[in-house]
């Protein structure tokens, strides 16, 4: 089966995601997704890494807000300030929302203790935008939006018929966050030829987003084995 790999209309994350291969690889076939699609992901596996996500994504939420601030045209502060309202209005409720089935409160969830790889990964897009331009945050970003969408299409087409994580791939496969990855592609490509123009794998900043979007990828698939573990 040829399972979907989008560009979301971005040759600039093709590019960065061909630099980054084995890095994308071992993120999207990763054993933790695999296990949701098949359903045999352990139930506290998941809860964890569902506890441990709604603490990234409001670090998240921050490095999208830190956008509004590196924007410097009126398409990158619309979109990032979209970005932030979607992540605080649909993807943490449905993280409160699984969890409140499974007896963990919003309060708990919002009081969970942040853990090491957890706190690797956000302080590191943080420090990208803090330390960097737009293009710097932006780079260090993509690899969780477009990453979950691209694994998102992927589940849908391989997923068994009983596995208890529909909800969470028809979220992710479905029509919203996928015009989300497509906005998220689009500004890629804005970002890029604004600061470095057409012909932008030549600039002497690429080979540093090339790195920076591995490492971001690499704390990705890190999230998936914390989630594995349980710890």
């Amino acid at each position: 089966m040829m399972l979907p790999k989008p560009d979301y209309s971005s040759k600039t994350f093709s590019a960065l995601r061909e630099a980054a291969s084995q890095e994308w690889n071992d993120y999207i076939d990763h054993d933790f997704v695999r296990g949701m699609a098949d359903g045999t992901l352990p139930k506290a596996s998941f809860l964890h890494y569902l506890v441990q996500d709604y603490v990234f994504l409001r670090h998240f939420s921050r490095a999208w807000a830190l956008g509004v601030v590196k924007s410097t045209s009126l398409q990158e502060m619309k979109h990032s300030a979209a970005t932030v309202n979607g992540l605080i209005h649909v993807e943490m409720p449905l993280h409160i929302k699984i969890c409140a089935r499974e007896g963990i409160s919003e309060e708990e969830l919002f009081n969970a203790e942040e853990e090491a790889a957890n706190l690797a990964y956000t302080r590191f897009v943080l420090d990208a935008g803090q330390s960097g331009d737009f293009l710097d945050l932006l780079v260090a970003l993509l690899p969780c939006v477009l990453g979950y969408g691209e694994i998102g299409l992927r589940l849908a087409a391989t997923q068994a018929d009983n596995t208890p994580y529909q909800e969470w791939i028809d979220t992710y496969a479905g029509e919203e966050f996928q015009a989300l990855c497509q906005l998220g592609g689009e500004l890629l490509e804005h970002a890029v030829a604004n600061r470095l123009g057409d012909n932008f794998e030549a600039s002497p900043r690429w080979p540093q987003l090339c790195r920076t979007f591995a490492t971001a990828t690499k704390l990705e698939a890190g999230f998936w084995q914390m989630g594995l573990k349980g710890k």
